[in-house]
């Protein structure tokens, strides 16, 4: 893909520490917000379940509306500092339960707010993380899996949502990029354990060496989680690495360095199968 020269875009990775307090949660990401603003960055990441979150799960409980505080005050703040957001957070469910908890579930989201205050996307996760003894769907209901890919253009390259545990999923990330996804955000809560954090790190370098694409993994901070958020360039180079601590960083992407990259590798345009989804 030839693209005209634009300068590179500037995004801010907030490794933050989430509660199950939303208001508390609020302010943290409202310091963010300015700390991106004084950089200029044109994009502000925030992990999963940036609006409320307990290490031993999330429900009904930590649920919001797009039209409640947490979406609202993104737009707000989005439109005010001119600073686009994605950021995950927790949606009221359809009603529909599962059989190993028949209650009411939630659902697991990231929304994507442009530098306007409009809501431009918003992904549903698609895999639930039932895995080392962890049961999300008792709590969760999974997004549809033939919803469209949400992407969101800014400045010169298009970002690609999918969430935490879709990153074990090379298809997910796919179908981002057939979609146009120039770096794939993946807003996470890594659950902590043996061999998570490197897990992390090999997946999150693996899905941007197979799409010639910038990854973007961006973890909470606390309890029970890893942190670790990463900045991976299509060449699978890690340029910046976070440790298991509260933190902001702020890098620039460069689109050029992207299309040199995948000129000298295009293994997007000689792979010889596509991706869809699969009957449950």
């Amino acid at each position: 893909m030839t693209r005209t020269p634009r300068g590179p875009v500037r995004v801010t990775i907030a490794q933050i520490e989430v509660s199950d307090d939303h208001a508390a949660n609020l302010l943290v990401v409202r310091s963010a917000f300015t700390e991106a603003q004084r950089l200029r960055a044109d994009l502000l990441v925030l992990p999963e379940y940036a609006s409320g979150f307990d290490p031993r799960g999330v429900g009904v409980e930590h649920a919001e509306p797009l039209d409640g505080p947490f979406v609202t005050t993104l737009a707000r703040w989005a439109a005010e500092t001119g600073v686009a957001v994605i950021a995950g957070t927790t949606l009221p469910g359809t009603g529909t339960v599962a059989a190993s908890a028949p209650a009411p579930r939630a659902v697991n989201a990231v929304v994507a707010i442009d530098g306007s205050g409009d809501l431009v996307g918003v992904y549903r996760k698609v895999h639930l993380y039932d895995a080392f003894g962890h049961r999300e769907s008792d709590r969760l209901e999974p997004g549809p899996v033939d919803a469209p890919p949400t992407t969101m253009t800014v400045g010169g390259l298009t970002f690609g949502v999918m969430t935490c545990y879709d990153l074990r999923f090379p298809e997910s990330a796919r179908r981002l990029v057939d979609a146009g996804a120039d770096v794939l955000v993946v807003p996470a809560a890594w659950a902590a354990g043996e061999l998570k954090a490197d897990h992390w790190r090999t997946l999150a370098r693996a899905r941007a060496i197979e799409n010639t694409s910038v990854v973007l993994a961006v973890g909470q901070a606390g309890k029970g989680v890893t942190g670790r958020s990463l900045l991976v360039g299509p060449d699978g180079r890690v340029g910046l690495e976070l440790d298991e601590r509260a933190d902001l960083r702020t890098a620039d992407i460069d689109p050029d360095a992207l299309d040199v990259v995948r000129a000298a590798n295009p293994s997007l345009a000689n792979r010889r199968y596509a991706v869809g989804p699969r009957e449950p």
